[in-house]
């Protein structure tokens, strides 16, 4: 043995420590590291740059609802309606979606209160096949603005889709106005609809249900709009702005009411309710 091995055998070497994988988050906006649990303490949202991440319908309803929510079972319809298949079958699209997030599909409900305001609230899944909307959330949205109206209560509804689905064709598309006359019910109850814009929203949710609100809120920096930028500029032969689309221009432009961080956004809501529930104005 040479005397280079003989000291490097007698160096006591502590063992390796085992650091976890989800110790840290990446931001996908400024590639900042940032501690898991300061990531989930400050919202999903970046402390270094504020980006705003896409979060699923549980931990949204953590956030926005008080504790002792109750999440409505899902509405069952008609899967694989049209048999489609492209590169794969459309069941196993589902199938892969459902074992990804653990949820039936792209529109989850929950009844509960916000900081004592009863309300339905519905949350799309952008992980779950971009959010689109197929019959299984436009099943979703009518049930959760039903429950409101049941309830006497308002139904607030926090967007992000790609589109309609295009595996189930013209039924997807069917969501639009089948929608637009659940809203309806909700505004003849006299009962307030109100929307928060996430990133992104675009496509055939866009031109229905998420420009329908009372009142339109929207994340920071979410992308909202129904083309992409690029299939608009084609169109038009023209460069679009800087930031087009992006929540903060569409409300300098007067499609959306405000632009609320999350951390704001609870009490926001709940500042609306009070202005909005008809409970209030028959109080008052």
């Amino acid at each position: 043995m040479s005397w280079l091995n003989r000291v490097r055998n007698s160096i006591p070497f502590l063992p390796k420590r085992e650091t976890p994988e989800n110790l840290w988050h990446k931001c996908r906006e400024c590639d900042a590291m940032v501690f898991t649990k300061e990531w989930e303490e400050n919202l999903n949202v970046c402390p270094r740059c504020g980006h705003h991440a896409r979060i699923g319908p549980r931990v949204r309803f953590d956030q926005v609802l008080d504790p002792g929510f109750s999440i409505l079972p899902p509405t069952p319809v008609r899967e694989d309606p049209l048999k489609f298949r492209d590169s794969k079958r459309y069941v196993d699209r589902l199938r892969a979606a459902r074992q990804q997030t653990g949820e039936p599909d792209a529109l989850m409900n929950a009844r509960g209160t916000i900081d004592g305001r009863r309300a339905v609230v519905g949350v799309q899944d952008f992980a779950f096949m971009g959010g689109s909307m197929g019959l299984g959330v436009g099943a979703a949205f009518v049930a959760g603005a039903r429950a409101a109206i049941g309830d006497r209560s308002a139904y607030l509804i926090f967007t992000a889709a790609g589109g309609a689905r295009m595996q189930e064709g013209i039924l997807s598309l069917m969501q639009m106005p089948r929608t637009t006359v659940a809203i309806a019910e909700l505004k003849e109850a006299g009962l307030p609809y109100i929307v928060v814009l996430t990133d992104p929203t675009t496509g055939g949710v866009t031109a229905s249900y998420a420009m329908l609100g009372d009142v339109h809120l929207a994340e920071p920096g979410a992308l909202i709009g129904f083309a992409g930028q690029r299939v608009i500029e084609s169109t038009i032969r023209e460069k679009l702005p800087e930031g087009f689309q992006r929540a903060e221009y569409l409300l300098e432009h007067g499609m959306v009411d405000m632009v609320v961080p999350r951390a704001e956004l609870k009490p926001r809501l709940a500042l609306l309710l009070d202005y909005l529930t008809p409970e209030r104005k028959a109080a008052a």
